[in-house]
């Protein structure tokens, strides 16, 4: 682009009503725009009318607009497009809007535009080289394809798969997904209507679609995209709802994740494993015990088979919020699916204990799962225990009702020390320190 570009230019330099061009060229880089200004306006008058390229004048305000920093002062450019606005309007009305060729004579509001190729090429390209067809198209390109698309349907020819493919990785504002769902809604029927084809576009597309709302924030767009029965031709998948389950993880969104489940109900999604991993972790980083447990009923009576993951995710809940009946329910639920204990779901169990006033209990849980452990996570039993004594108190207590806080904290502030001696009396010396404990609670 940069040759013909810088062709293009010489080109426009050789007319007589660009004389004074060359000069604009050789000033320095930030004067260059209010040189250009001072050769060009004053021969609006000399200039005979030509037609102009529509994209040009259409164009050119947006293009100066969005030119980097580097390339023009920002403040430089606004001034002087707002001080020629009315030479602008003088100057278009001269022009046909019909496109011109590259050698029949050039009107005013091209050279305008010319110019600034040519001080951004001698300036600056060395520094960020410039892809002219981009700065100007790239805010068109999704309203171009769809025309593309639209011309190709109207004329009873299938648009190549290559135009939908880049319309969608094009897409960046809701009003481009708007767009990209009527030219589905409409390739859909083209589909059904002239190639007899009933079967909706393969999952792959139905992906990226999704990506794309997500992407781009059209979030309403990407629920319609799991709708069973639409008139976009686009399949459902659970794929594309962890894609949008992901994306409400991503913003701590559980109203979106809500809704993600909902519409997940009402089309008849099969619940996955995946799901529950993604569902839980959401709950978990809100905070939200009361969503987790609503979710986890639903996943249970699905029959859905939970992961190793979601058993430490789940169990740990209930262990913070200081739930010993869940902890039990959740490991009897755990002991049907995994057979062995990580250091999250062995802790949770030790927590219950010390929950019911069972130290000994707890104490045997932790002898239990240091045995079990493979060699290479036995020393992470050490970092662990010192987090039920310095931390787990003081977030389990703080969530009990009011009048139950003082009781809590009596019984732990006696029943964490009996179970590190019990520990110790059965060889398990795994040195912690109990200092940490007391004043923590307390100070709840």
């Amino acid at each position: 682009m940069q040759p013909a570009a810088a062709a293009r230019a010489r080109r426009l330099l050789a007319f007589p009503s660009a004389s004074g061009l060359p000069d604009i060229l050789s000033c320095p880089r930030l004067v260059r725009a209010s040189c250009a200004d001072g050769v060009l306006l004053p021969r609006l008058d000399d200039i005979p009318a030509s037609p102009c390229s529509p994209h040009h004048t259409r164009g050119f305000s947006s293009f100066a607009s969005q030119l980097p920093g580097n390339l023009i002062l920002p403040t430089m450019a606004s001034q002087w497009l707002s001080e020629k606005s009315i030479h602008y309007h003088m100057a278009k009305a001269h022009f046909s809007t019909e496109a011109s060729d590259v050698d029949q004579p050039t009107g005013y509001f091209e050279i305008l535009f010319c110019t600034f190729l040519a001080i951004t090429f001698s300036s600056c390209a060395p520094i960020m080289p410039v892809n002219c067809a981009i700065f100007v198209n790239q805010f068109e390109a999704v309203k171009e394809m769809y025309e593309k698309m639209l011309k190709s349907v109207e004329a009873e020819t299938m648009p190549p798969n290559a135009w939908l493919w880049s319309m969608i990785s094009s897409c960046s504002n809701k009003e481009d997904i708007e767009i990209l769902f009527q030219i589905l809604q409409k390739l859909r029927v083209f589909r059904l209507s002239n190639l007899r084809i009933n079967a909706n576009f393969n999952d792959h597309l139905c992906m990226k679609v999704t990506e794309a709302c997500a992407r781009v924030g059209a979030l309403d767009y990407g629920l319609k995209a799991l709708w069973k029965h639409n008139v976009y031709g686009i399949t459902p998948t659970i794929g594309s709802a962890h894609y949008l389950l992901k994306h409400a993880k991503e913003l701590k969104d559980t109203k979106l994740m809500e809704s993600i489940m909902q519409v997940l109900r009402r089309n008849s999604l099969p619940l996955q494993p995946g799901t529950a991993d993604i569902v839980f972790s959401i709950c978990y980083n809100a905070d939200r015990w009361d969503l987790l447990s609503k979710y986890a009923d639903i996943f249970v009576k699905a029959g859905v088979k939970l992961h190793r993951n979601t058993f430490d995710i789940w169990m740990k809940f209930a262990a913070k919020v200081g739930d010993s009946q869940s902890i039990w329910n959740i490991n009897s639920l755990r002991g049907k699916s995994v057979k062995d204990y990580t250091l999250v779901t062995g802790f949770a169990c030790a927590k219950g204990s010390l929950l019911d006033r069972k130290p000994e209990n707890a104490a045997d849980m932790i002898k239990l799962l240091y045995k079990h452990l493979p060699d290479q996570r036995k020393p992470f039993v050490k970092d662990e225990l010192q987090k039920l004594i310095a931390e787990w108190p003081t977030e389990v207590v703080k969530r009990q009702k009011k009048d139950d806080r003082k009781a809590m904290e009596e019984a732990l502030i006696q029943d964490i020390p009996t179970m590190i001696n019990c520990l110790t009396k059965s060889g398990l010396d795994i040195p912690v320190d109990l200092e940490k404990l007391t004043p923590q609670v307390q100070a709840t």
